[in-house]
């Protein structure tokens, strides 16, 4: 197998006596559609938290294309091609569906807010270019004729939406989804899964975190479960889904 996209070694993080995330180590590998799952105070977010500098980590390390994420700035993490999409909705209510996404790719962008006023330097241009890969990336989420609309105006399955085409807009190499399904219904859900697929297909990598296990059965290539903050299983989802200390920590009445 080549070399691993992203590589998490030894990994941990104790919240004052807490320990949440407890020497977890993992791989991801270029194409892939990988899930993170557990109950609640599992880990899944805090690791995703670590790998992104959201939170310092106490020990461990978190390899991605040759770049040592811990200890990163979030924004350079971003800007190395890692992108994230949240819990909780955070869109900017007060701006239209594209002008969130434009936000997206301006960790691409050249210009400062002075010469982007002032229309200098190809400020002009770029906006340009921002407004074409938002258009491109609202398209490839299926929201294209949303992108007049106020973001305060959506219902849940689009925001989550317009949240997957923000992310995409900053040209991800790697994805990493917090549990992009929440407080979908069954065919919003469907829809989730088929444009999560869709993202892979078109060249980005995917780490997913998600409480839905129809959703993460049907679209993972592999499963990671955590179990309070270690690693308790790995592997495809039928080799998870057969696992007897899976089954005897949540998942039975999935494999029923």
């Amino acid at each position: 197998m080549s070399e691993p996209l992203l590589s998490v070694s030894g990994l941990c993080k104790d919240f004052g006596g807490l320990e949440a995330v407890k020497n977890v180590s993992f791989e991801v590998h270029a194409g892939q559609i990988k899930a993170l799952i557990g109950p609640n105070g599992a880990g899944k977010t805090t690791i995703f938290n670590l790998i992104t500098g959201v939170l310092p980590s106490d020990a461990g390390s978190a390899i991605f294309e040759g770049h040592q994420l811990l200890g990163m700035p979030t924004h350079r993490i971003a800007a190395l091609g890692l992108g994230r999409t949240f819990q909780t909705s955070l869109l900017f209510d007060q701006m239209s569906v594209l002008e969130n996404v434009m936000v997206g790719h301006h960790l691409r962008g050249r210009s400062t807010i002075f010469t982007a006023a002032l229309r200098i330097l190809g400020a002009g241009a770029e906006e340009r270019e921002y407004r074409e890969t938002a258009m491109v990336a609202l398209e490839r989420a299926g929201l294209a004729e949303l992108a007049g609309r106020p973001a305060a105006a959506l219902p849940i399955g689009q925001r989550r939406l317009v949240e997957v085409a923000r992310a995409l807009a900053a040209e991800p190499t790697l994805l990493l989804m917090d549990e992009p399904a929440a407080g979908l219904n069954m065919r919003e859900t469907e829809r989730m899964g088929e444009i999560i697929e869709e993202i892979r297909t078109g060249g980005v990598t995917v780490l997913l975190v998600e409480h839905d296990m129809s959703l993460v059965m049907n679209i993972s290539d592999e499963v990671l479960v955590l179990d309070g903050g270690q690693r308790l299983a790995e592997g495809t989802p039928e080799q998870v889904r057969n696992d007897e200390r899976v089954l005897a920590a949540y998942l039975g009445e999935v494999a029923d």
